[in-house]
């Protein structure tokens, strides 16, 4: 038998015949762990003392810890189950750890943590490369694993949830896929031959029964705790169901992320030295590609390289030995599907090259690890999601506004409903995130539709934008900027609402109510430029960025009152109304009256195919919102008051609960000051009304 076959299975101690990485290794940094904002030690401590204090009470009831909130064997429906979906999972029975191994551990001592197994009943790929990611991080998953007791059975975890740490705790009933003895059938039972203890011994033991994710270390436990505390902070197992990795890296730590599509890399060679070499440094990597379609060949199973689209694959490391660059990725499901170029036994793989194993970390057989040359990589994935993490010297500072918009259907789109202002103290790495509230935490009666949005960044008082918000994907969480350095300063974000709704057709007309949104912006603008165009039409447009640049709603409304204000004063004016004498920051309390659309989405899962069933009801706005320029102590006229003594919901009150929150964050080292403020151009609407075209041009930086 050749040498080489037995260097596949050495790590340590090999003399490696190739020569060592050509390139210089990205300089070291801190230890990056969780974002460290001012309540994360104060969750930690209360994490800690929960588990403790827990752990006394059971044993002095000599119990182990059942969680009463997510009862997974008497509540079972809850835990797997969201409120629109049913039929999702069917697990055969509900075991603790102890009961599941002879020696279970949390962690095994000198085991590769990347080794997770997604579990086959549930679409969480996502959740799982994230684990996968972040446990190539030297230390990073002990400290999203705060606490636990084994012997009583109670785990204690840390999640990052919109703009705060939140502590789960947990206990250790896992569901398995493997039956009782009782309800196997006589054909089943004669394959253990009719011996119980067998049975038990053998098939109701060990990692493979576990329904959900498991660990590919025998009696390695963190990986299925991990998932089932992640379940229970949104609610059930269901709600994992289809996400990005990249969100729930950043669930788990804290971190930033961020969206690259392959095809728009500039410069492969700079993404190269200056991203995935930092892979497990200072931010992790996923990636995925769309799936195939079947129209032309019929093959609903196609793959590439035996590769699935639509299926999420963490990056674990980046490695350039002798002029090559490989990564080494993995597959959540635990399967090596890739049969390309330096797959394991392929033809690459000469003697010389089985020397360079070590330095990849990698020995043939591995479940679910691969090995890919960079540009093949490049040619196959579509999409990277990269998640940057902090060390302890950075924190975040926020802002969450709920946006009232303008009326359908110039609502869908375009700037000038929402801009907040922010001041950092001096010159500082920073990184700026406009992101909305998390919908997965209440997935079921969330808005009949989803939010798009980015952003440009001004300095104040500068005409010329600083930046806009790096491109991210068609329907997001979030979007981001992120600047080496920005400089000491004050400077206003001005965001770009677009509305999609889930079905975006209109019951009437068929139009794609995003699109129409688009045309009637155009179609309004364009009429706004007729000589006899009086009012700007405020209610209707979006507010251009030439009048927005370098300045905010306050500023805005300030050249407005002094306009209105100049105007009264001239000869030959006419009084105005005493509603326009009155520019002050009097709030609108009105809320748009829109078209309204409900929607029920109903989902079936079964092993073979997901369905998805959707219900709509069109409801185009009847009755007036309220006057915002009634007379304090006025009387409301008798559609107004009916309306208000309705106990029905209106198409407002409905479209007032769909309105979006957004937040801005701002994340800098920790001896920066930032302060932020949320504007919102509904607050002073007043303001600007009765002002012509040119005024309103008028307002602009000149």
């Amino acid at each position: 038998m050749p040498a080489s076959f037995f260097k596949l299975f050495r790590l340590e101690g090999s003399e490696v015949a190739l020569q060592a990485p050509t390139i210089s290794q990205p300089e070291i940094r801190p230890t990056v762990g969780l974002l460290s904002t001012p309540e994360l030690d104060t969750v930690l401590a209360e994490c800690k003392s929960h588990v403790a204090r827990i752990a006394k009470q059971c044993r002095a009831r000599n119990l182990r810890y059942r969680d009463v909130d997510f009862d997974v064997e008497n509540d079972q429906d809850r835990c797997l189950n969201g409120l629109n979906v049913s039929d999702v999972f069917n697990p055969s029975d509900v075991q603790r750890v102890a009961d599941l191994f002879e020696n279970p551990q949390f962690f095994v001592e000198g085991g590769s943590r990347h080794e997770i197994i997604q579990g086959q009943k549930c679409s969480n790929c996502w959740f799982i490369s994230a684990l996968a990611a972040t446990s190539t991080v030297d230390g990073l998953v002990e400290k999203y694993c705060v606490a636990r007791d084994e012997q009583v059975g109670v785990y204690g975890f840390v999640f990052w949830r919109d703009t705060r740490w939140v502590s789960v705790i947990v206990d250790d009933l896992l569901y398995t896929s493997v039956p009782k003895y009782e309800e196997l059938s006589v054909a089943e039972k004669a394959l253990f031959q009719n011996d119980k203890d067998r049975y038990n011994a053998s098939a109701r033991k060990g990692n493979q029964t576990l329904y959900f994710a498991k660990s590919g270390i025998v009696g390695e436990t963190w990986a299925p705790l991990v998932e089932k505390a992640y379940a229970k902070l949104h609610g059930d197992y269901g709600s994992l169901c289809s996400g990005y990795a990249s969100e729930a890296v950043e669930d788990l730590t804290g971190g930033v992320s961020s969206f690259i599509q392959c095809k728009d890399i500039l410069d492969k060679e700079k993404f190269w030295t200056e991203e995935l070499l930092f892979t497990n440094r200072d931010r992790v990597f996923s990636c995925s590609f769309q799936g195939l379609s079947p129209t032309r060949n019929g093959n609903f199973n196609a793959t590439v390289n035996g590769l699935w689209g639509n299926h999420a694959y963490s990056i674990l490391r980046a490695v350039e030995i002798s002029g090559k660059r490989f990564l080494v990725l993995r597959n959540p499901c635990g399967q090596t599907d890739w049969n390309g170029p330096w797959a394991d036994g392929s033809k690459e793989w000469t003697s010389q090259w089985m020397d360079a194993l070590p330095h990849l970390g990698h020995l043939f057989g591995d479940q679910g690890k691969f090995i890919m040359e960079y540009k093949d990589f490049l040619s196959c994935f579509e999409q990277v999601d990269r998640t940057r993490l902090f060390d302890p010297l950075f924190t975040m500072r926020y802002e969450v506004i709920r946006v009232p918009l303008r009326p359908f259907p110039t609502s869908g789109f375009g700037f000038g409903d929402l801009c907040f202002t922010f001041s950092i103290s001096k010159t500082a790495f920073t990184i700026l995130v406009l992101s909305q509230l998390d919908g997965r935490y209440y997935k079921g009666i969330s808005p009949p539709c989803y939010w798009n949005f980015d952003f440009v960044l001004f300095k104040r008082g500068d005409k010329e934008p600083v930046d806009s918000s790096a491109h991210s994907r068609f329907v997001s969480r979030s979007v981001s900027l992120e600047f080496p350095e920005l400089a000491q300063g004050d400077y206003i974000v001005h965001c770009r609402l677009d509305k999609v709704p889930f079905s975006d057709k209109t019951n009437t007309d068929q139009w794609s109510q995003s699109k129409l949104a688009r045309v009637v912006n155009e179609k309004t603008i364009s009429e706004s430029m007729a000589s006899n165009a009086v009012e700007y039409q405020e209610q209707n447009l979006p507010l251009p960025l030439d009048i927005l640049a370098g300045q905010d709603f306050a500023d805005l409304q300030r050249k407005a009152i002094e306009l209105k204000a100049k105007k009264r004063s001239s000869p030959g004016q006419e009084s105005q109304s005493s509603t326009d004498e009155d520019d002050s920051d009097t709030k609108v309390t009105d809320e748009p009256n829109t078209t309204t659309t409900i929607t029920t989405i109903t989902t079936v899962r079964c092993p073979s195919r997901v369905t998805t069933t959707t219900k709509e009801v069109v409801l185009f706005g009847s009755q007036p919102a309220p006057r915002d320029d009634t007379a304090p102590g006025e009387k409301s006229s008798s559609a107004d008051t009916s309306r208000s003594a309705s106990p029905t919901p209106t198409n407002a009150d409905q479209e007032t609960a769909n309105l979006p929150f957004l937040g801005l964050k701002v994340y800098t080292p920790k001896d920066v000051s930032v302060s932020i403020q949320g504007q919102l151009r509904h607050d002073m609407r007043k303001s600007f009304r009765g002002l012509t075209v040119a005024e309103w041009r008028s307002l602009s930086i000149s």
